[in-house]
Order: C-alpha cells, then sequence, then structure tokens
C-alpha cells in the first residue's frame, strides 16, 4: 500500500523505521507537526520523526492544523491507500480522515477500551496496573473508540517507569502496526468494536498532577514518581522551592517518620508516607542537575526536622 505516515515525537521513529523497513509497503510522505522551540537557545528544531524521515528521503508534511487546505490538497495528491499514526499529537477532522481509502490507522499503547487518551502509559503504572499493551485500531471522531484491528500485550515490571514501558511499547507496536497494514492490504484483517465494558480514560499528566503527597501511602507514592518520570516529572517543595525526583524504593519496615519528614544517613536518604517510608534515588534541585539524594543532601545541610512538601 501507499502510506502516509503522521507522528511527531522520538516514540513513534521505531514504527515509522519498521514501515519502512518492510519492503512491502511505500511511505510515500510523513505528517507531523511543526518545528518546535526547544533548548536554552530557543532554537526552531524539526520533530524526531522528521528528522528520520529527511534522513530517509521521504516527503515531511508541517501543517499548522490538519484541517488546513494547503496540506489537504497535498494529501490529495498523494492519495494514501492508508495512514498509520502514531502520537501525532493533533486532532484530525473529517475531511482529513475521509482521505485515505482504508482510513487512518492508529497505533495506541494501552489495551483499548482501558486507558483511552493522551498519557496512556504513565496512567497504567500509576494505577498499579499488571499489564498493558499496544492497540491499532481505525480512527474515528471518537476519542481512541475506533474499531480494534490488533493486539500485543506487555508486562509491566516493578521497577518501570513510564519512559522504561513505553521505551519497550514502541518497539513490540512497531511490529504490530507493520502487521496490521500487512493484514489490511491482504483482506485478512478485519477491524472489530471495542467493547463497552472496561472504558478508562487518560488525560494528559500535567505538571500540577506531578507533586507528590507524601500522606498518601508509600506504594502509591512510588507508582506516581515512576509513572511521571521522565515527563512530566515528579517534584516536592522544600524551603518555597521546587524539588524533582527520580524513582524511589519503599522501605516497608520503617514506620517511624510522618509523612514528608526527612531522615539524613550518611549515605542514604528516607522520607516518611502515610504507611511506611520510601528511600530517595535522585533528585533534581532547582536550577541544577540531578544528582543522588545523599550527595544533594550533604551538600544542603538539611536541618533535623526538615519536611517535604511544606
Amino acid at each position: 500500500m501507499k502510506l502516509v505516515f503522521a507522528g511527531t515525537p522520538e516514540v513513534a521513529v521505531p514504527a515509522l523505521d519498521a514501515l519502512i523497513a518492510s519492503g512491502r509497503h511505500e511511505v510515500a510522505a510523513v505528517v507531523t507537526r511543526p518545528d518546535a522551540t526547544a533548548g536554552r537557545g530557543r532554537k526552531l528544531v524539526a520533530s524526531p520523526v522528521a528528522e528520520r524521515a529527511a534522513a530517509a528521503g521521504i516527503e515531511v508534511l508541517k501543517p499548522a492544523r490538519p484541517r488546513d487546505e494547503d496540506f489537504l490538497d497535498r494529501l490529495r495528491e498523494i492519495a494514501p491507500d492508508c495512514c498509520p499514526v502514531v502520537a501525532y499529537g493533533a486532532l484530525l477532522p473529517k475531511v482529513a480522515l475521509d482521505v485515505p481509502a482504508r482510513g487512518w490507522v492508529n497505533l495506541h499503547f494501552s489495551l483499548l477500551p482501558a486507558w483511552r487518551g493522551a498519557a496512556p502509559v504513565q496512567h497504567a503504572v500509576m494505577a498499579g496496573d499488571e499489564v498493558t499493551g499496544a492497540s491499532t485500531f481505525l480512527i474515528e471522531q471518537g476519542l481512541d473508540s475506533g474499531p480494534v484491528y490488533g493486539v500485543v500485550t506487555e508486562e509491566i515490571r516493578g521497577k518501570d517507569t513510564s519512559g522504561d514501558l513505553l521505551g519497550r511499547l514502541a518497539v513490540s507496536g512497531a511490529g504490530l502496526l507493520v502487521a496490521t497494514m500487512d493484514g489490511i492490504e491482504d483482506g485478512r484483517l478485519s477491524a472489530r468494536p471495542q467493547p463497552a465494558e472496561g472504558v478508562t480514560v487518560a488525560p494528559k499528566i500535567t505538571v500540577e498532577d506531578a507533586a507528590v503527597d507524601w500522606s498518601a501511602p508509600a506504594l502509591r507514592v512510588d507508582r506516581l514518581i515512576r509513572g511521571c518520570t521522565p515527563a512530566p516529572g515528579a517534584w516536592t517543595l522544600i524551603g518555597g522551592e521546587r524539588l524533582k525526583l527520580g524513582p524511589v524504593t519503599p522501605v516497608p519496615d520503617r514506620t517511624d517518620l510522618a509523612p514528608g519528614e526527612l531522615a539524613v544517613g550518611k549515605n542514604s536518604v528516607h522520607v516518611g508516607t502515610g504507611s511506611h517510608a520510601v528511600l530517595l534515588g535522585e533528585v533534581q534541585p532547582q536550577g541544577k542537575k540531578r544528582m543522588p539524594a545523599a550527595a544533594w543532601s550533604r551538600g544542603t545541610h538539611l536541618p533535623e526536622g526538615t519536611v517535604l512538601g511544606s
């Protein structure tokens, strides 16, 4: 089939690579979000998908909005059979959805109908799910509600961050997307409606959502921090400034600390929660680089009885 691939961030690159390498389908063009400012210099930078497509000699389309007439005209000229999508980052209007004969097929990183929305992997980790996966489905006007072509499953490991899990899903999902394209072309694969039961929603995680509530049980604190790693990054307050937090280790046998209370050892920093303590891993003070919590505590000279979050 002739394909137009839509995607933007790094997590979409393995799927683009897999489609290019398949040798069976032609990736005629790529649709991605416009260049965005990044870094301290605030220079315009192309998306990872745009850079990969350009390196492969593939035409790159960067509409400000996917309903722009110039973009729609070019899409009609290319006349793709199907448009695979991975984390494109913009809603597709019906006028665009109607262009490819076999529709737009999205690779979504959950087992639909669970975790429809922008942040399925983060929510799966934060909820303590034991298994997740990826699904390919035909895009329709509703939020991730279209009929499903296929799925792959992935175990969520005890220390997985959302970044760890998303990295694995990007690879296994890429294989699923290629297999879906093959099955659609062969006519042996048909999409099945999602069940009405089991629908959960995974809205974008905001910076405010990533604030740690130390009165919550240690298990919930651990899941929140792992779910928010690497983005948007879990944090707490100390002395009125934000302190970013890397993954922690629950310590069930330490229950002598109040929620948020620090206990600084020679090579360790424990924090109390609503159940038992957690051991801090890496931290990032405001305006500084990430460092081990013990090194941070030695340099900060924390007074006895310091409480995080206050």
